[in-house]
């Protein structure tokens, strides 16, 4: 790869295990000696808890979405209110710094949400998230890991922009396979060229029919089935040192997609398959 940093985004339908693989990507890249900014994107908040953060570190985060005084300073209107003019291209690039719990060398930002439904809405506090995701520009020792809410809500407006990966999760199953099939769709429209799948909760001898259902986008791994995974998401404990089986597979994802971004590098976006 070229010295640079990364910014990955990662999601799926609900229950697909992608804040479980957004945790254990963290952990990997702070390992590796990444300054590591996980960004929990999705509206259930729970992207602190998979990676192992206290909870008086996390009482401490405020959700950026929700600071009424703050979209207000920033987009020159009152957030929940339509019909107003308000800044497409508010300041953001202090919000990290100020909004950031760390832990374990991991720092935590929750963007939080304010689409019901629907393809987005033009509203100040969503120009605030989106010119807030575009602008996290990472140095070379640097990766940020973004969280994404379940569905295709996020690509519908536009958030996944300016990503370096985009990484779909998804489990066994036609209606998961579909959805990472209309996800590659929107990717394309968008223009996000960088789309990987990740296969999670497989049993042994579904290999195969995974890879043929998949054959449309590459696979960075396959994770089998782990209880010790269920048991850590039920208990609300961190992944990384609670599913060390999952820690090996997620390592070998970990250097599949290096060599994959490494390979884009060289021979251009080849990320799509027909």
């Amino acid at each position: 790869m070229s010295d640079k940093g990364m910014k990955i985004a990662v999601s799926g339908k609900g229950g697909v295990g992608k804040t479980s693989l957004s945790s254990l990507l963290a952990h990997i890249f702070a390992q590796e000696g990444k300054q590591v900014l996980a960004v929990d994107a999705d509206p259930d908040a729970n992207f602190g808890t998979a990676l192992g953060f206290p909870q008086d570190i996390l009482d401490k985060l405020t959700t950026i979405a929700e600071d009424k005084k703050l979209i207000k300073e920033r987009t020159g209107a009152e957030p929940g209110k339509t019909g107003q003019v308000f800044s497409l291209n508010p300041l953001v690039s202090d919000i990290p710094e100020k909004y950031a719990v760390e832990h374990n060398g991991i720092k935590l930002m929750r963007m939080g949400n304010v689409v019901t439904g629907g393809a987005g809405c033009a509203c100040p506090e969503n120009s605030l998230l989106k010119q807030l995701l575009r602008h996290l520009v990472v140095k070379a020792d640097e990766t940020v890991i973004v969280d994404m809410e379940a569905g295709l809500e996020h690509l519908g407006r536009g958030t996944a922009e300016g990503v370096d990966a985009f990484i779909v999760v998804v489990e066994p199953g036609q209606r998961s396979f579909q959805t990472a099939r209309a996800v590659v769709k929107l990717a394309q429209d968008l223009g996000v060229t960088k789309v990987y799948a990740v296969a999670n909760k497989v049993r042994s001898g579904d290999e195969e029919i995974i890879k043929k259902s998949l054959d449309f986008i590459p696979i960075l791994g396959i994770m089998p089935y782990d209880p010790e995974l269920i048991s850590a998401d039920l208990s609300g404990a961190g992944v990384f040192h609670s599913a060390l089986k999952s820690v090996e597979f997620a390592y070998k994802i970990y250097e599949r997609l290096l060599e994959e971004m490494t390979n884009t590098e060289e021979n251009g976006n080849l990320t799509f398959r027909k």
